[in-house]
């Protein structure tokens, strides 16, 4: 993600120092001339980690696209978005109690 980067590191952290794979990612056209911007889910255990993941996001120089609440997406969801410099939104979601079917997937080249 061009120019995500560094507001990703204090979300990581806010998401206990973990480096979190993104869930999702999508584009959207920009205005002519534009550069494409890109968006990006990091997924939480915790409503209580989303919410500092969205203050470290500001405070790092994030610009608010959704404050920290509950969306209508499923039940459950909980979710704040913020854009970095370039328009790239990026969210931290807890998608409610939820039992993982494994603990970790491992993608090892051939």
């Amino acid at each position: 993600m061009r120019g995500a980067r560094p507001l990703h590191h204090p979300l990581f952290a806010a998401l206990g120092g973990r480096s979190p794979s993104p869930a999702s990612q999508g584009r959207r056209a920009g205005a002519a001339g534009a550069h494409a911007t890109l968006g990006s889910e990091l997924q939480s255990e915790l409503r209580e980690t989303v919410d500092r993941a969205y203050a470290a996001a500001l405070a790092a120089g994030g610009k608010d696209n959704g404050a920290p609440g509950e969306r209508d997406y499923h039940p459950g969801y909980y979710g704040a978005f913020v854009l970095d410099p370039h328009g790239n939104n990026i969210e931290a979601v807890f998608h409610g109690p939820a039992e993982r079917s494994a603990s970790s997937v491992v993608i090892r080249a051939l």
